[in-house]
């Protein structure tokens, strides 16, 4: 891409938005940034770039820069559908998002992991094996760093482990990965992807400029993500908990790749059946970049989990408190509530993404869930879940703070309280991680005897 002499305008001035302008200024591209949040100009990384000769678009001044611009830049938080997009459409300009802009300059190798559950956890096993393997590692993409912020750093030696939402696959067209990684489909984000058909076709597109000599690796327990084999012009290797592969699968309490014993389950450091299949899928992904199985059982034994995803965050009066807000999901609920080991006050809430609450409380009924707080923006659509599957064991509050109290003084001595809402954190949160950092923050204020409090 050609950055000098154009224009490109930076819609979404989160963290992604912010790094992707500062790639453009770096290569001496003219900048507009704009979001529809007027406090998000008051930012850091915002006023900085405007002192380095960005320029800030307010809503008066939004079509003269739209109409001066080559190229718009989105930020994964805004959709390819709305007004914006529209507009550039009109005027056949291009539009690019901010892990395509990076991924145009990446020379590292690329391993590029999506799906609807598992990603971190797949991704923080992968960084673990390389870096156990003696390789340079960047994280990048949905977590760690943006792409645009590894890019000019990453060599051609090194390993780019890039997690990628659907929203940012809605405008990745060119980026081939060297092995793609789908962990898993199950119902989310249909507020915005509107049907399951388009949301399955947008994690599919990750393995669309695949060739012959890159891999794809897909999970073939999941029906939705063996189904992407027959469209992919790659060759594939799977991932199971129930068959015999061609890759990664269990036998015997053990894993294996290809018929190579790999490790053995009760060694990894991460436990329950879903970080099993995480670590199939990082087994296979990392035995195709010619990781030795030694070098990769090694890291999984000491791989750490990732914050916020069923993380204990302390103890009072008996109750054990558990972080588990990346569980933004119905399917990633429940499965943190499978992993329960006792009795369990369940907070559910949040920004409704259109998911299906029917299936939840359907779930949560042959759980250790013992009474659900429900909260928040879409906490009646809950409600209404809830009292659709006969659910009586319920509580309604408002906000979030008051919410993590109440489950606090419901939950007896010997259980838990469990923060997975199933729902966005966007009502109230700049994130999933300022919602687990906020509930932390809350049972640490709790009155009572505290164990081990984080």
């Amino acid at each position: 891409m050609y950055y000098k002499k154009q224009t490109f305008f930076v819609a979404g001035l989160s963290r992604s938005g912010i790094s992707a302008a500062n790639f453009l200024r770096r290569r001496g591209a003219k900048v507009y940034l704009y979001d529809d949040d007027p406090e998000a100009y008051g930012r850091e990384g915002v006023r900085a770039l405007q002192a380095g000769g960005a320029a800030c678009v307010e809503k008066e001044g939004l079509a003269e820069a739209c109409e001066e611009s080559d190229v718009l830049v989105l930020s994964p938080g805004v959709p390819i559908d709305g007004e914006l997009p529209l507009r550039f459409r009109r005027a056949s300009k291009r539009i690019v998002g901010e892990a395509e802009l990076g991924c145009l300059s990446l020379r590292a190798a690329l391993v590029a992991v999506t799906g609807t559950n598992g990603k971190t956890t797949t991704v923080a096993m992968l960084d673990e094996i390389f870096r156990a393997a003696g390789e340079k590692t960047f994280v990048c993409g949905n977590a760690g760093s943006p792409v645009t912020g590894i890019a000019e750093e990453a060599g051609f030696d090194d390993i780019a482990v890039m997690e990628v939402s659907s929203f940012q696959l809605e405008t990745l067209s060119s980026v081939r990965p060297h092995v793609a990684v789908v962990t898993n489909i199950a119902e989310d984000h249909l507020n915005r992807h509107y049907t399951m058909e388009n949301y399955i076709f947008l994690k599919s597109k990750i393995l669309q400029n695949m060739r012959e000599s890159e891999f794809a690796v897909l999970n073939y327990d999941d029906p939705a993500v063996a189904d992407m084999a027959a469209a992919a012009r790659c060759p594939v290797r799977w991932f199971s908990l129930s068959e015999q592969v061609e890759g990664a699968y269990v036998q015997g309490g053990s894993i294996y790749y290809c018929g190579e014993r790999v490790t053995d389950v009760h060694d990894l450091s991460l436990h329950g059946a879903h970080n099993v299949k995480n670590a199939l899928a990082a087994v296979c992904a990392a035995r195709l970049m010619g990781v030795e199985g030694e070098v990769i059982a090694r890291a999984l034994a000491s791989v750490r989990g990732v914050h916020h995803r069923i993380e204990t965050v302390g103890e009072k009066n008996g109750v054990t408190f558990i972080d588990d807000s990346k569980g933004t999901n119905v399917e990633a609920a429940l499965t943190a509530l499978s992993c329960m080991e006792k009795d369990t006050v369940l907070l559910l809430g949040g920004k409704d993404k259109g998911d299906d609450y029917d299936k939840l409380f359907a779930g949560i009924r042959g759980s250790r869930a013992v009474h659900c707080v429900l909260y928040g923006e879409n906490r009646f659509r809950l409600l209404d879940a809830a009292v659709r599957a006969g659910e009586p064991r319920i509580t309604l509050c408002t906000g979030f703070a008051v919410a993590v109290r109440v489950a606090a003084m419901t939950a007896r001595p010997g259980q838990c309280v469990l923060l997975s809402p199933a729902c966005s954190s966007f009502d109230e949160f700049s994130g999933y991680e300022a919602r687990g950092e906020k509930f932390a923050q809350i049972v640490e204020s709790l009155p009572g005897d505290a164990v081990g409090c984080a």
